[in-house]
């Protein structure tokens, strides 16, 4: 404190001010939203592991979504099984990503997670669209 070169007094008034300015009323906030996620799966998918996808079951849960995927054959005639990958994605943002058995993603998904998500936000009552900044 004795680097701020201010008397208690000042001290007092300033902390006071920032106190004022973290309190504002922020009606806006307390509105519901909805959170909008699009996920190219196979995208997805393709980027974390290479190859082609293609997304053939899914099970829906109370709190999230699986997706069952499987590696596109580059030849019917292929005798060898393709590998299969679930990605599961929760109602709070999270979502996993296993292929074999390998966790290859376990975490939030956001903007800046994959070019294959994408996060838009609305306001519950009116549909309108946030802008965030």
């Amino acid at each position: 404190m004795a680097d701020r070169d201010l008397n208690d007094n000042q001290y007092l008034q300033l902390n006071s001010t920032e106190v004022e300015l973290n309190n504002f009323n922020h009606p806006a906030w307390d509105e519901p939203i909805i959170c909008r996620v699009e996920v190219d799966l196979p995208g997805w998918v393709s980027q974390l592991a290479g190859n082609h996808w293609e997304v053939y079951g899914e099970d829906e849960a109370e709190n999230c979504i699986s997706f069952t995927l499987r590696e596109k054959s580059k030849s019917q005639l292929t005798k060898v099984a393709p590998k299969l990958a679930e990605v599961t994605l929760y109602n709070n943002g999270y979502a996993v990503v296993d292929v074999e058995g390998k966790a290859l993603f376990d975490g939030s998904l956001t903007n800046g997670t994959s070019d294959c998500a994408h996060l838009s936000y609305y306001h519950a009552d009116s549909g309108e669209p946030i802008t965030l900044n």
